[in-house]
């Protein structure tokens, strides 16, 4: 046991100068420590420490520092301290095991929100789509937060998702009702969108239970299929017939929207890897578009073979000094989708055409064209439209 010192008062302890540790009296193990003096001459540093014996083992306790716990103070933590070892426990360990509930208790208390926070810091990263992390954000915000956003994390059941997932919103005609029936696409991203959430928190252990926004065996005895209930509504195709038409008709007019929509058309890739290309993609000696995998959706470097339609597009245009880009907006900037997007829907305004039709469905013109009217395989044509496939079929697109 320490041993009992002389009990000192406030002033006697307030005037304590030597550094080390002093015994204050009153508790057996309760000390002060006096740090050096500061080579800048700022006061010594004082706090309380305690001292006691488990099992023939020393322990050592900081109980707080001088200026912000009074002697009286200091003495009754020790006196606890002292309790603690009286009756078999270990005093550190207390500690450790009351710092551990806290923090257990303070993960408990997380908010889904807050946890959605979290996961979108990294999540976010992983997307180079602009308009995709906007969409994150927008849906979580708008669908998600209202509901269960200020709910522990912990405790969202899986009918608060149900619930979620059913309820009442309205389309821009006005039409109202559940949001999985009324607007299933949305929904169903949706409800991925949590179940990545709730696998993150029970990954950092903010929560024990199940993950509650998972379709198989939960979700599905609860709602009915989206692929049951969604309108499947494809991009408006250009006719392939009509494609020399098109593509004559928009080179008429001098328009690096224009060019860029007919070169879309040309090679049949995605629209933002030609808002995106950039010169030196492209190899002039041996005909070939090499798009890197920061400008393609898989993530995968796509070659596409130039045409001589292509290459006349590409010859056309003017490079711009300082600019990389070969389909640059006024601004020097990556062009926009909706760009090319107006570019279209004023051709049909004007009457310079007379069908419907969107940038992206120039993708379904190239794959329709090629099921009709070559006899590569579908796999080779799924290749050449920049879809990620086994190594096997990538091996056979690229003889």
């Amino acid at each position: 046991m320490p041993k009992i010192a002389q009990e000192l008062t406030v002033l006697q302890v307030k005037n304590l100068k030597n550094p080390g540790l002093h015994a204050v009296g009153g508790v057996p193990g309760l000390l002060i420590k006096i740090g050096n003096e500061s080579a800048s001459g700022g006061k010594p540093s004082r706090s309380w420490i305690y001292r006691g014996r488990v099992d023939d083992r020393r322990i050592q306790l900081g109980l707080g520092s001088y200026s912000s716990v009074s002697l009286a103070d200091a003495r009754q933590m020790a006196r606890e301290q002292k309790t603690l070892i009286d009756k078999g426990l270990n005093p550190v360990e207390v500690r450790t095991e009351q710092k551990r509930a806290l923090v257990k208790a303070r993960d408990k208390a997380k908010t889904f929100k807050d946890c959605a926070e979290m996961y979108l810091e990294h999540r976010l990263k992983s997307l180079s789509n602009e308009k995709h992390k906007q969409q994150w954000r927008t849906t979580l915000k708008t669908y998600v937060y209202p509901m269960i956003g200020d709910r522990p994390v912990a405790d969202i059941s899986i009918h608060e998702i149900k619930n979620l997932l059913e309820q009442q919103t309205q389309k821009r005609n006005g039409a109202k009702g559940s949001f999985w029936e009324l607007k299933t696409e949305t929904a169903s991203r949706v409800q991925g969108r949590i179940y990545d959430v709730f696998a993150f928190a029970i990954t950092k252990e903010f929560r024990a239970t199940a993950n509650p926004a998972e379709w198989r065996g939960r979700l599905s005895t609860l709602l009915p299929p989206a692929a049951k209930i969604k309108e499947v509504k494809h991009h408006d195709a250009l006719p392939y017939s009509k494609a020399s038409y098109f593509l004559a008709t928009l080179l008429k007019r001098d328009s690096i929207t224009r060019a860029a929509l007919a070169f879309l058309l040309v090679t049949g890739v995605r629209s933002g890897s030609v808002r995106q290309a950039e010169w030196d993609e492209f190899d002039f000696d041996e005909n070939v578009w090499t798009i890197p995998p920061a400008h393609e959706k898989t993530g995968n470097e796509h070659r596409v073979p130039l045409s001589t339609g292509a290459l006349a597009i590409l010859r056309s245009l003017k490079r711009i000094a300082g600019c990389d880009l070969v389909f640059p907006s006024p601004s020097g900037k990556v062009l926009t989708d909706g760009a090319i997007s107006k570019t279209m829907r004023q051709m049909r305004e004007r009457g310079e055409i007379d069908y419907k039709g969107v940038p992206h469905g120039c993708r379904a013109t190239f794959r329709t064209w090629a099921a009709d009217k070559t006899s590569y395989s579908d796999e080779i044509r799924k290749a050449a439209s920049g879809h990620s496939f086994g190594d096997a079929v990538k091996m056979a697109y690229q003889r």
